[in-house]
């Protein structure tokens, strides 16, 4: 053998295997002074770490290893075990409940095959909810406006004038804050300059 051993081979000299190709090995630990000096250290190792003292840990390591390893635990395992809290666990109250389950779901059922079938009340019983809704809506915002500017001031906005002047207002307001933004823009450019 023309090198050295490698540590797999030190090991397979350390464990005492025996085999086809552990006599090359032997030879030439006993014509290599290198490999021999490693072999001796690997021994001294192995001896040290035999006599270290064997311990346990506690009875409560595992208990407090466990607590701080967080468990995911998927959606259908949760719901099942709160479902099977609401299990009763004797036969006939199980049945009981059965009965009332199988119940509520026939009730549930004809009730919405109801339902289906009267579309068209239920459409005009929603339009008419959703008209109701938007005019209590637009009431509560005019009572708001009022109350923030009068009635004089909410009569002239109902006018196309008022809503005139409100649009132009308005954008003039949005141009001001834009070149307000730019003017910051550009003193902050400079300054950083």
């Amino acid at each position: 053998m023309n090198r050295h051993l490698l540590p797999d081979e030190i090991d397979l000299l350390l464990d005492g295997e025996a085999g086809f190709g552990v006599a090359p090995l032997k030879a030439h630990v006993r014509r290599c002074a290198e490999c021999q000096g490693e072999l001796e250290t690997a021994r001294a190792i192995a001896a040290e770490l035999d006599a270290l003292p064997h311990f346990a840990p506690s009875s409560l390591f595992a208990d407090r290893v466990m607590q701080q390893v967080q468990v995911f635990e998927p959606a259908h395992v949760t719901l099942l075990d709160t479902a099977r809290r609401f299990v009763p666990q004797s036969r006939p109250a199980r049945a009981l409940a059965a009965a009332g389950g199988l119940s509520f779901a026939s009730f549930l059922t004809v009730a919405l095959l109801w339902v289906a079938a009267r579309v068209d009340i239920l459409t005009l019983i929603g339009s008419g909810a959703l008209d109701r809704l938007r005019a209590a809506l637009v009431a509560a915002g005019a009572n708001a406006v009022a109350g923030a500017i009068g009635d004089p001031s909410l009569s002239m906005l109902r006018t196309g004038a008022g809503l005139a002047i409100v649009a132009t207002a308005f954008a003039l307001s949005l141009v001001t804050a834009a070149a307000g933004l730019r003017l910051a823009a550009a003193a902050s450019r400079r300054r950083r300059a």
